[in-house]
């Protein structure tokens, strides 16, 4: 079923592939940006396969879209950008699933909830960010201690 949902075009090369998406319409895809997940997020045991866009030229989100579901996606930020002081210690086994020396190479996002009409109500995941390796296209949310982080920390303040 998956497989219904990816389409390689005959119209593009054999090193992309295109997606008919439900929120961007069709999209072209080079498959040197491809990032696989090691093992899914939880709830979308299909999705495998992602590419991270940019919402917008001056925008700080991205989406993250499945090229495995053509209706998911989910909001982004960068962590190092958002938040500079929250680097959470990646487990050294997580590391290793990502094929990653080093926690320094590794790039951080957020998945961010935006209450549809309502977006100063967004919360940002920090419960479970998105690791990912760049170099090797590799990617893992990775949940972490939540006596410590939460999964619905507040973007803007709540004056």
């Amino acid at each position: 079923m998956a497989d219904a949902a990816v389409n390689v075009s005959s119209e593009v090369s054999a090193e992309e592939v295109t997606i008919d998406t439900s929120r961007f319409g069709r999209l072209i895809v080079d498959i040197d940006k491809i990032i696989a997940m090691t093992s899914p997020f939880l709830g979308f045991p299909e999705s495998r396969r992602f590419v991270l866009r940019p919402h917008g030229q001056e925008s700080p989100f991205m989406w993250l879209q499945s090229l495995d579901n053509p209706t998911l996606a989910f909001v982004v930020l960068h962590a190092a950008s958002f938040l500079p002081h929250y680097q959470p210690k990646i487990p050294g086994f997580i590391l290793k699933e990502l094929d990653s020396p080093e926690q320094g190479q590794l790039e951080l996002f957020i998945i961010l909830t935006i209450p549809k009409g309502n977006p100063q109500r967004m919360t940002a995941n920090l419960l479970g960010p998105v690791a990912v390796n760049t170099a090797r296209r590799l990617a893992k949310q990775v949940l972490l201690d939540p006596t410590q982080y939460d999964p619905c920390w507040p973007v803007f303040s709540q004056a």
